[in-house]
């Protein structure tokens, strides 16, 4: 086997700024875990942006390799939980932040983290999913629990063409439901028709009204990736009974919001949460990923780069500018 390999390595310099490049790396430099995995495919999000740029919120100790999913082969499993060779998805924990992350050749982590690949996903598939496509279909899968059916109404789904929100739309457009696709990107209705949507809405007229105490009665449930006042403004609009989740912060991490959604219509906020999800939820939401709900155009969510390549992307995804998802395939 191979001891060195390429990495993505962001480290901060003298004058306390950051810099990433691609480096050569050894085995023996990976933190200790029971899995070495080869990774083949990684897959781009925000927080992984913020890692690479050294958002202390995401990473404190450099150098560092960020990449908060990975996809590969079990190369040595030490506790004998996966055989060599056997294909593993890892997603959320530690991985990524202050855990050397999946832009690199081999990561070793707790057997833990790893979840058997299922059957109906290739490895590139698993990660043009990755995170966002995971916290998607947890997001779906809170909703379908709390009982939200597609005979009761339309489902929102917030900042529709972001990672989340696209596969969000998809996922429920197969599973039967109405979707109604809210974004600040008017010129992406044709893409989110194409996912299934079936009304777009620009992000302001979601907002618009949500000064007021309560909204007219609209929604059946919500996925929310954005908080703030589209949060709000969503849980306001909520029809009795119905169940708005919460995975994300793109507009702002402040609820400013009355208890009347709740006390007088009954609506339930569920949050959602992909870094230390158990076990065997996971496998349930990746087996469903794998199956039912597995988009009927992965490949046009997402496109594919190289290492040296993700610069770019990192930069258009900090500025709002990303569209579907980011597939990094390790050389």
């Amino acid at each position: 086997m191979e001891t060195r390999f390429q990495a993505l390595v962001v480290e901060k310099t003298q004058d306390q700024k950051f810099e990433r490049s691609i480096k050569e790396r050894s085995i023996d430099d990976l933190p200790p875990g029971e899995l070495l995995v080869r990774v083949r495919y990684s897959s781009l999000n925000y927080k992984d942006a913020l890692s690479a740029t050294g958002h202390p919120g995401v990473t404190r100790n450099f150098p560092h390799t960020p990449g908060i999913d990975a996809a590969g082969e079990v190369v040595s499993a030490s506790d004998g939980s996966f055989q060599p060779g056997a294909a593993v998805i890892v997603t959320g924990y530690d991985l990524g932040m202050e855990t050397d992350g999946g832009y690199a050749q081999y990561i070793r982590i707790p057997s833990a983290w790893a979840v058997p690949l299922p059957e109906g996903l290739t490895l590139r598939e698993s990660m043009a999913l990755g995170t966002a496509g995971f916290t998607a279909a947890l997001s779906v899968l809170s909703l379908v629990k709390a009982g939200v059916r597609p005979e009761q109404g339309d489902v929102l789904v917030t900042g529709a063409t972001g990672g989340v929100g696209s596969i969000a739309v998809s996922i429920l457009a197969r599973a039967g439901y109405r979707v109604v696709a809210a974004t600040g990107k008017t010129t992406e209705e044709s893409f989110l028709y194409g996912l299934g949507a079936a009304e777009v809405l620009p992000r302001e007229q979601v907002i618009a009204g949500g000064e007021r105490p309560l909204m007219k009665e609209r929604w059946a449930g919500v996925v929310d990736v954005a908080g703030g006042p589209t949060l709000a403004a969503a849980l306001k609009a909520t029809r009795y009974g119905g169940c708005v989740t919460c995975c994300g912060l793109v507009s702002s991490p402040e609820l400013t919001l009355n208890v009347y959604p709740f006390i007088l219509r009954g609506v339930s906020l569920q949050g959602i949460d992909s870094v230390q999800c158990p076990a065997p939820l996971r496998r349930e939401v990746w087996g469903k990923l794998a199956g039912e709900w597995k988009p009927p155009k992965l490949e046009e969510l997402s496109c594919e780069v190289e290492l040296n390549a993700l610069e770019r992307e990192i930069q258009a995804i900090l500025a709002g500018a990303l569209r579907g998802r980011v597939v990094v395939r390790l050389p």
